[in-house]
């Protein structure tokens, strides 16, 4: 694509003369609509509020026309601008769309086909406008035609449906492959951070995989463009852990260390707020209360409850965290820690690991659902790629042989003698350490095991 139309401003163009009579001559626009254009054009803004006050829908069905009837490039550039400028100097203009007099018009299909077609200019502009007007309809009725009134006309407009189907494709597409080098995501970003207020457009984001595409962005930021694009990314993640699909998305992901590295290393009180909204949902789902004791978070928000926060929320939600935390850590039994440990794979030399009492009192937990905790455990030794959580793994297998009467046998059935002789060759101490002691302890069982001691 050529920069210079990558960074078109609405001003510049703006500035253009349009031959509209040529295109009331060719059809392209009726009488009626080159009156309202001869009036509205090169206008002052109080002049233009006073004509859309007085006839706004009819505005609309002149510029709507044209970007479907109009194909050429600068034209369209023009009345994307004519919109942007409209919506922008009053965004709740943006319901003239929905103008009972357009029932019969198709009012999203030109921004719809536009964000496909055009150069960057016309993409932005047509997603930026598609956001606002999509989000101005009345949401009564979903699956209904484009300005939200089902039409008695036989020409087919475009559905609802449809229509965000399209607009979070194009965003999930922003994503993974910008049109703009530096302006693609920003405005992706932006437009998600409205539109994903609505249940069914979270609903679409997680059927794009689109959930996965906001985890890179969620990271420390320092100027003022990516702190916004910061905050705006975890809006996004704010109202996706309202939906219960997304959380189950954000569980497989590093969505929480990463929110806890923003919130340690920002100063921006609405980032810290929309992280901390978020983690607090994010409490009470499913494994997110065990991962955040396992990774400091009681800490965390001790240390940010003592900075001068003015936003009553942030306080409020700093006070739910701490309280719901102390709540999870009185429930959880160390078993039950050790074992979102192993089902999370971020095995770590906690305490629990080398207490003799924790393997005596527990050791029949790992018989609980056909072993699930030991297999999984044993995987971790074929799919990690951390030194430290391999190390864990082999040491912990050695306990379970050492405390568990049939262990050796269990752990041999398992077929885990082959996957830790394989780590007896690892380029990492501390794994090769553990791997011996647990093929020891295989071979020379718990009669010999208080001679074996890490």
């Amino acid at each position: 694509m050529p920069m210079d139309h990558a960074e078109l401003t609405t001003e510049q163009v703006l500035k253009r003369d349009i031959p509209w009579e040529t295109y009331m001559t060719t059809k392209l626009i009726t009488g009626t609509g080159l009156q309202l254009l001869r009036r509205y054009d090169n206008r002052s803004e109080s002049q233009r509020a006073v004509l859309l006050d007085d006839d706004g829908p009819a505005y609309v069905r002149v510029f709507v026309s044209i970007l479907r009837d109009i194909f050429k490039e600068e034209t369209v550039e023009y009345v994307l601008a004519l919109i942007d400028e409209m919506l922008t100097a009053n965004p709740k203009r943006a319901r003239l769309f929905h103008d009972k007099s357009l029932e019969n018009e198709d009012t999203y299909e030109p921004f719809l086909r536009l964000l496909w077609k055009g150069n960057w200019f016309i993409q932005e502009k047509s997603c930026k406008i598609l956001t606002m007007i999509v989000s101005a309809r009345r949401k009564n009725q979903e699956s209904v035609h484009a300005n939200g009134e089902a039409s008695k006309s036989k020409q087919q407009l475009t559905t609802i449906d449809y229509v965000l189907k399209g607009l979070v494709d194009w965003l999930c597409a922003q994503l993974k492959k910008p049109s703009h080098p530096s302006r693609g995501i920003p405005t992706a970003i932006n437009c998600l951070a409205t539109l994903l207020k609505e249940h069914v457009v979270r609903s679409l984001f997680v059927e794009a995989d689109g959930v996965k595409l906001l985890i890179p962005l969620i990271s420390p930021a320092s100027t003022q463009q990516s702190i916004q694009l910061l905050y705006e990314t975890c809006l996004c993640v704010w109202l996706l852990s309202y939906y219960d699909l997304a959380i189950e998305y954000l569980a497989t992901s590093r969505a929480l260390p990463r929110l806890i590295d923003v919130v340690k290393g920002s100063t921006k009180e609405k980032v810290v707020r929309v992280v901390v909204l978020t983690i607090r949902n994010l409490l009470p789902k499913g494994t997110f209360g065990a991962q955040m004791v396992d990774v400091g978070l009681p800490q965390i928000v001790q240390s940010l409850k003592a900075q001068a926060w003015s936003d009553e929320d942030l306080l409020e939600a700093l006070n739910q965290l701490e309280e719901g935390m102390k709540d999870n850590i009185k429930k959880m039994s160390s078993f039950d820690k050790y074992k979102q440990e192993v089902l999370l794979g971020h095995l770590d030399w906690s305490p629990m690991h080398k207490d003799p009492m924790f393997w005596r009192e527990n050791i029949t937990k790992f018989e609980e659902n056909d072993f699930q905790t030991l297999r999984v455990l044993i995987t971790i030794l074929d799919t990690s790629g951390d030194p430290r959580a391999l190390a864990v793994a082999c040491f912990d297998l050695s306990q379970f042989i050492q405390h568990h009467p049939a262990g050796r046998v269990i752990v041999t059935d398992l077929k885990a003698k082959e996957r830790v002789m394989r780590l007896m060759n690892h380029e990492n101490a501390e794994v090769t350490k553990s791997a011996l002691l647990c093929i020891q302890r295989l071979f020379l069982g718990a009669k010999y095991a208080s001679f074996l001691q890490a």
